[in-house]
């Protein structure tokens, strides 16, 4: 008698494109109609561009952008613009990120920043694991005296399905160090980045 396999079917047994196709005829399309004919393969590329965090190292970003200053004010970059991808729906939720940290000895360059952000942000996500994950990545590289992120973002599965609240917005933080133990610090970045909360989105 033979042995059941116990190995999950892998799913390059079928090519992206194909699984697209397979898709459209799903939902009751016919996925050789004209203006489908090529949608799987541009799906394809679109998506390899919307994941490709997955296939990027947030610390190699980091590495070969910090300088040594003789700094320790609060630094703030406010309203980077981030797309990610619910994990739970696979629907688009987009906002803006605000980054803080206090620098002991080291500061970013700060257009890696944002590039921090796109590599977290170009994955299957949750709004508050990108919040913490952000943070998280500031704190190992630079080791600052604090980190503060901030993520304000609208979700399409809550404003095209489900409650269909098209003005909900979410916000969620993720405080390190002095900006955690300090309500002092904390309440001066919240408070810097406030007005432009109220009116960015």
């Amino acid at each position: 008698m033979k042995s059941k396999s116990t190995e999950t079917p892998s799913l390059t047994t079928a090519s992206f494109t194909e699984l697209i196709r397979e898709l459209l005829v799903r939902v009751g399309e016919d996925p050789g109609r004209e203006g489908l004919a090529d949608t799987p393969e541009r799906v394809q590329r679109a998506w390899e561009f919307l994941t490709r965090g997955h296939q990027e190292d947030p610390e190699s970003i980091l590495r070969g952008a910090l300088f040594s200053v003789d700094y320790d004010e609060m630094v703030i970059v406010t309203d980077i613009e981030m797309f990610s991808l619910c994990e739970h729906h696979m629907l688009p939720f987009f906002g803006k990120v605000h980054v803080a940290y206090i620098p002991a000895g080291k500061v970013i360059g700060l257009s890696k920043i944002p590039r921090l952000v796109d590599c977290f942000a170009r994955r299957l996500q949750v709004q508050e694991r990108l919040t913490t994950e952000i943070a998280g990545a500031i704190q190992q590289a630079v080791r600052p005296l604090g980190v503060g992120v901030v993520i304000e973002a609208r979700h399409l599965c809550m404003m095209m399905r489900g409650v269909e609240k098209q003005h909900s917005a979410a916000v969620t933080s993720a405080m390190q160090g002095a900006f955690r133990t300090s309500k002092r610090t904390r309440d001066e970045f919240l408070s810097l980045i406030h007005n432009r909360m109220n009116g960015s989105m």
